[in-house]
């Protein structure tokens, strides 16, 4: 009998394909990349027209040794390696490593592991795809010009073991710019006013809010101002203007991309962005289902695409029919035309069968593996269900020039929602009853309820708003989201708390040495189109040694103008007037991942240290000591009393020496301005160059 040979990338997979091949198929795993640009070296030269020079990888030849065993008893080889760019990389490696040019080889994809995927693909082989193979090739080559080319630079300027990245230093960078957004931001007072109302003949008053005066939109700045309008209204009498009835859609959601499900599941689940794509990479792989032994519960999982092959459309809408109703189905196809060319193969993340809903394999699932797919069945469910139907009315109440309004809105048909509601949909707020009001319905004013409130800054980033804005602006594709948060977190340029995301010194310190000599690798517009020039080549419109010879010259040329500047720097640890109570030496101030520390210039042979306070030449408002920069445990910084823990004083913001003169408080540093810490105040002036 003939011997066929599959190659797959996981060995997770190599028990569930198994099961669906006869006998007379082997299936062995490469366990990701056999081959890479070696670890020591930049792997390719401009003088050798760029061709890369690739090694195996390190602990691979055991695998690589397996693998050439069953080649040589194999009549036909099949290359399965996953269905993107990196996995047609993957085989291409495969073909060269094994040396696989004279056998009959073939690559085969499914975008699903299940029986008929992976049959229906053994009937359709094909070519490696040379275009997705040299995308691949010219990431790998520009993201090593980058790490290989600047990170020594920074090892120079402040430690070892800091990186620089083509996508990171971008990512660090929006991060950045946040943070100072947030930092420069000053509040501003307004104000609101609710009106409780009681309709004639009713026990319980509704609640109606200021929205106009003389058809315009109300703004309130002040409490002058509010007490003004206060005193207009209770002048006047209250009356209803108008009612008016309306319908609003709710659009079913598309299912699943790897940004949007990364987004939901960080929302609704808490997932940070590495625990969605471990898990998702299981499902994908294989569960074992109790009574149909190990299978894939869901599609590929890293795809830009909202696309869903015919099969499975038909198939959801058959379930959705016979367990809902057809007023339950979606009219049209439920997609939008993607601005990105994508590869055909890819579909949307969806359940591989929908009739194995998430009640039935909870069993066989772990808690978070359940939840997870949950979420995906659910979306994928909805995607294809009819939208919501709500009903809404607006009233709209008088009082003199002024107009209140009370809006409210219940659901008239629950459409996909019976199925599927997202995380920031639920949190919405409860909608208020009205029952038989019309315009006659005379209302009497029980209470007034003015509400001070302060604009807010911009939200700090979390995974999930990173993740989106990174998408939005075209940096990265879906299989580098994850990799490159984790990277900037792991190095610490970005800490977490409570799920927002915060910078920390050696970042702010990174982030400055980029944009000051590399600005072109963080500027975000640079780096998009660099991948849509990647897209390009995987296209076959553009060729990737173009790509790579455009780029190095200017890289190449920033990197030596850095180096001249930081010649001129004497790299030299600040000396301090502490001594080191072990030896007696002026200790000195060094990086560490947390920032700045104090160690004894004797090491190795005294090692004592402590911890840095940096004074900012300011006195605590609280107990009149030295203010110094301090940092969280997770590497935020915050200004503290030294003093600590006599006084307890703290501030976000960096506290200057001048009071307020118009209530006698601290004042902080606000971007180019001065402000009261207390925003109740709300006094500001610029700072003085």
């Amino acid at each position: 009998m003939a011997k066929y040979l599959v190659i797959v990338e996981s060995p997770a997979k190599v028990k569930t394909i198994k099961k669906f091949l006869g006998k007379n198929y082997e299936v062995m795993a490469s366990n990701g990349h056999v081959r890479d640009l070696p670890k020591s070296q930049l792997g390719f030269s401009p003088e050798n027209d760029f061709e890369p020079k690739y090694i195996t990888i390190r602990g691979k030849g055991e695998i690589l040794a397996k693998l050439r065993k069953e080649v040589k008893k194999a009549d036909k080889i099949y290359l399965a390696t996953d269905p993107d760019r990196e996995g047609e990389a993957i085989s291409w490696h495969l073909t060269k490593a094994l040396k696989l040019e004279d056998k009959d080889v073939s690559r085969i994809s499914f975008n699903e592991i299940t029986k008929s995927a992976v049959k229906a693909s053994l009937k359709n082989p094909r070519e490696i795809d040379m275009d997705l193979v040299d995308a691949q090739q010219a990431r790998r080559m520009l993201d090593r010009m980058v790490g290989y080319r600047i990170s020594p630079l920074l090892w120079a300027k402040v430690k070892r073991g800091l990186s620089a990245g083509r996508v990171q230093s971008v990512a660090l960078r929006i991060v950045c710019d946040r943070e100072e957004e947030i930092n420069a931001f000053i509040p501003e007072e307004y104000w609101s006013l609710e009106a409780d109302l009681l309709p004639e003949g009713e026990k319980k008053p509704i609640t109606a809010k200021l929205a106009e005066y003389r058809g315009k939109k109300v703004e309130i700045h002040s409490r002058e101002e509010m007490d003004r309008i206060l005193e207009e209204i209770g002048k006047e009498s209250c009356k209803v203007r108008d009612i008016k009835k309306g319908e609003r859609t709710k659009k079913a959601p598309l299912p699943f991309t790897t940004s949007t499900l990364q987004q939901e599941a960080s929302k609704a689940l808490n997932f940070p962005i590495s625990k969605t794509m471990r898990i998702a990479q299981q499902l994908y792989e294989g569960v074992d289902i109790k009574g149909q032994g190990t299978v894939g519960v869901i599609t590929y999982l890293r795809t830009d695409s909202v696309r869903i092959s015919e099969e499975a459309d038909a198939s959801a809408r058959a379930f959705i029919e016979e367990t809902y109703g057809s007023q339950y189905l979606s009219a049209g196809e439920g997609s939008k035309k993607s601005s990105v060319k994508i590869q055909d193969a890819h579909e949307a993340i969806r359940p591989t069968d929908i009739n194995r809903t998430p009640s039935q394999i909870k069993d066989s699932l772990s808690r978070d593996q359940f939840r997870l797919y949950q979420l995906i069945w659910k979306r994928f469910a909805a995607s294809r269900m009819a939208n919501a139907v709500y009903e809404t009315t607006v009233v709209n109440i008088g009082m003199g020039d002024y107009a209140f309004r009370v809006s409210t809105s219940k659901v008239a048909f629950d459409g996909f929602m019976t199925v599927y509601t997202e995380a920031d949909d639920e949190k919405q707020e409860k909608q208020v009853v009205l029952k038989s009001i019309d315009e006659n319905t005379h209302l009497t004013p029980v209470s007034f309820d003015p509400k001070q409130h302060f604009t807010q800054p911009p939200a700090h980033y979390t995974e999930a708003s990173l993740v989106k804005t990174l998408e939005e602006l075209g940096i990265g594709r879906p299989s580098t989201y994850s990799p490159t948060i984790t990277t900037i977190i792991a190095r610490r340029y970005i800490t977490k708390e409570n799920k927002n995301l915060y910078v920390t010194e050696i970042g702010e310190v990174v982030n400055s040495i980029m944009k000051e000599s590399f600005p072109t690798i963080v500027d975000e517009h640079f780096t998009a189109n660099m991948e849509s020039l990647l897209d390009g080549v995987a296209e076959g419109k553009v060729g990737w040694k173009s790509v790579v010879s455009n780029f190095y010259p200017d890289l190449e040329e920033a990197v030596q103008a850095a180096e001249k500047d930081l010649e001129k720097v004497t790299i030299e640890d600040e000396v301090t007037d502490e001594i080191c109570e072990v030896c007696g030496r002026n200790m000195v101030i060094k990086y560490g991942p947390h920032g700045k520390f104090l160690a004894c210039p004797g090491f190795p042979e005294c090692r004592n240290t402590k911890p840095y306070f940096e004074k900012i030449g300011v006195a605590c408002p609280k107990c009149g000591r030295d203010l110094v920069i301090k940092m969280t445990k997770k590497g935020r910084r915050y200004y503290g009393c030294i003093g600590y823990p006599e006084c307890d004083f703290m501030s976000w913001g960096r506290p200057v020496e001048e009071k307020c003169p118009r209530c006698g408080g601290y004042m902080v540093v606000k971007g180019n301005k001065l402000a009261c810490a207390d925003e109740h105040c709300g006094f500001t002036k610029n700072k003085e160059k």
